[in-house]
């Protein structure tokens, strides 16, 4: 079936192939996304996701440890690999005509990822150590303790990097076990973008996947997040520079028509940002609201908003370093006046106009390169369907003034919202309170 340029392909293992050919450079990018990430763990077992894709750059019989970054480079491509909440991805960027290798590669460690017991422990070594770096920053306490209290039931609550304890506990039995049942052909989809032939590569396919045996059934995830029923507040006093504000709202998931007026929200208040950066995005645009009313007064000395697209109901979060010489209550004050205004006065046809052109110029340039459509394709494919990729810009022009003005209204509410406030002290000791 093909799908404005996409060919869609199910081969009988339940595999989902998208293919886009695009002739512009001799380039082509392979990926494989798995329907697994941090949203797929139970306790006891959380960080599982993350380190089972750390697993798949050890090795197999064909690509023993170390070879891919040789076989890689020396074929002129790059690779990498990913988890998230709601996915884990992979891929390999090279010359159109090497591009079977990255078939060979994704096909390969499908399959036969060896799981070796020294590797497993090495692994978590290095799993460790990144946890061990994350919490030196006081902005990684600060968020684990708002997504605890922002969810109760969901495993959004979860780090995707997991719990100490948990990567202390878990062995290679658990790793496999939980490769055995994501990491197969009915739980994944191959992405191919780039300039090649679609009859001639699909053979390519075929003859890397086509084989291999379909896996169990996956295991659905049947939490729901229930209503918030009033405001929650956690507070972290640790060693650190300055005090550190966070607030997240619970909105919607992406199949809402909601998700793409607060797509538009977030842009008003810090700045249109690219989906293909998935994970991060643009700096607070100077123009935008935030910047205006935190940075330029001096409240903050950074300040910004976040949004990204989720299978279930997920944050839209606000965030500030607070000037060394001002009080955080005045920073939150100000954040959330930039939301009152905008549910009380709305915004102009002018706003409206100039961050609408603003996120389709970031859509425009997240989607320039084979790498970022693949993953486009992919991202979307993952929590809705691959057609949003091509839908963003039609949609993002039906948005109109009054949208944004309501979603503010419905969902950036006191109700809906958990406050997070780090404190420096120089006691070391951590106080929660909800």
């Amino acid at each position: 079936m093909r799908n404005n340029g996409i060919h869609v392909h199910q081969l009988a293992n339940q595999l989902l192939v998208l293919t886009q050919e695009v002739h512009a450079a001799p380039v082509a990018t392979c990926w494989v996304w798995y329907r697994v990430g941090s949203r797929n763990e139970i306790n006891g077992h959380t960080g599982i996701s993350h380190w089972v894709e750390h697993m798949l750059f050890n090795g197999t019989p064909d690509f023993p440890k170390g070879t891919l970054d040789r076989i890689v480079a020396r074929n002129g491509g790059v690779f990498n690999g990913f988890t998230s909440h709601d996915f884990t991805a992979y891929f390999e960027t090279l010359p159109a005509d090497r591009i079977e290798l990255g078939l060979q590669i994704e096909s390969d460690r499908m399959i036969n990822a060896l799981f070796l017991e020294q590797d497993v422990e090495s692994e978590r070594t290095v799993i460790l150590a990144e946890l061990e770096g994350k919490a030196n920053y006081p902005e990684t306490w600060l968020d684990e303790a708002v997504k605890s209290a922002a969810f109760t039931l969901h495993p959004y609550r979860q780090p995707v990097i997991g719990y100490k304890n948990d990567l202390l506990a878990m062995n290679r039995d658990d790793l496999y076990h939980h490769y055995q049942t994501y990491y197969m052909p009915n739980n994944a989809v191959l992405v191919l973008v780039g300039d090649f032939d679609t009859s001639a590569l699909m053979e390519r396919v075929e003859h890397y996947f086509g084989g291999l045996p379909t896996g169990p059934t996956i295991p659905r995830v049947y939490a729901v997040e229930p209503e918030p029923q009033g405001e929650r507040r956690v507070t972290i006093n640790r060693p650190g520079p300055v005090p550190y504000l966070q607030i997240g709202y619970l909105v919607p998931d992406c199949r809402s028509t909601d998700f793409v007026p607060l797509f538009v929200l977030d842009a008003v208040l810090s700045g249109a940002k690219s989906l293909a950066m998935f994970g991060g995005g643009a700096q607070t645009n100077r123009s935008a609201r935030i910047y205006k009313a935190l940075v330029e007064t001096q409240l903050a000395s950074s300040a910004s908003s976040s949004f990204w697209p989720t299978i279930d109901q997920f944050l839209f979060e606000l965030e500030a370093t607070v000037h060394p010489d001002r009080d955080i209550a005045e920073v939150e004050a100000a954040l959330t006046n930039e939301i009152e205004t905008i549910q009380r006065d709305g915004i102009s046809a002018e706003e409206l106009a100039r961050v609408t052109k603003q996120m389709r110029a970031q859509v425009a340039y997240g989607a320039e390169s084979v790498t970022n459509q693949a993953l486009l394709l992919g991202l979307w494919e993952m929590i809705d369907t691959y057609q949003r990729s091509g839908q963003v810009l039609d949609q993002l022009a039906t948005v109109q003034a009054a949208d944004v003005q309501r979603v503010a209204q419905t969902y950036l509410t006191r109700q809906r919202r958990t406050v997070g406030h780090f404190l420096p002290t120089n006691t070391g000791s951590i106080s929660t309170v909800a």
